[in-house]
């Protein structure tokens, strides 16, 4: 699939320059990816449906929200995506957090931000130690639900809304978090593959 097969594909108008920024990214993803350990090397030729459309689908989902955390930010997925097409939008200033433990993996993300001049800062911390608020929370193939919560708590306690990427165990990993955690939940199907979903929770609180 081509960037501009892409930009098709997108669910909200997506300019130029964006592409330019998704594509400019996925070559420094592929060069550092032969040096590190980002992505499943066979995942890099699906670059635009199953990572870019993957994550941009959550802008789909909350297109009035300014202010992100991805939390076990990683490879930069959602919120490098994010922060690409937060970057090109109209509005208020609008700023991604990349939450990430890995110091390593920091190093990488910091190295797209200031390549890609984007608006969001590389936080080298465990997600329970970070204390903000913003509008969304998030995160994509971190851990399961139970501890993923555990990670967000504090900051959907601050007032924000929790969209995160699951695959297709999700409704096993509600199950066991429903064992700790009370909340409302409600589920969609991925853009970029029918297995996957979206998940929205709300209302958490702890209940052992």
């Amino acid at each position: 699939m081509t960037p501009d097969e892409m930009s098709a594909k997108l669910v909200f108008h997506v300019k130029h320059e964006t592409i330019a920024d998704l594509q400019k990214f996925y070559e420094i993803l592929a060069a550092q990816n032969e040096v590190m350990n980002l992505v499943g090397p066979a995942t890099l030729p699906d670059y635009w449906s199953r990572h870019v459309l993957d994550s941009a689908q959550l802008l789909d989902r909350r297109p009035d929200a300014r202010t992100w955390a991805d939390l076990g930010a990683g490879a930069g997925f959602p919120g490098i995506i994010l922060a690409i097409l937060l970057k090109h939008s109209e509005g208020s200033p609008p700023h991604v957090y990349l939450v990430e433990s890995l110091t390593k993996r920091c190093r990488f993300l910091q190295t797209v931000v200031d390549d890609l001049s984007l608006p969001a800062t590389v936080i080298n911390d465990r997600a329970e130690n970070v204390k903000l608020k913003v509008d969304v929370v998030t995160a994509r193939a971190v851990a399961p639900m139970n501890k993923l919560l555990g990670f967000a708590e504090g900051f959907i306690h601050k007032g924000a809304d929790a969209w995160f990427l699951k695959g297709e165990n999700v409704e096993s990993e509600l199950v066991d978090a429903g064992k700790v955690w009370g909340f409302d939940v409600e589920q969609y199907e991925s853009l970029s593959d029918p297995r996957g979903r979206v998940i929205h929770v709300r209302r958490l609180r702890r209940v052992r």
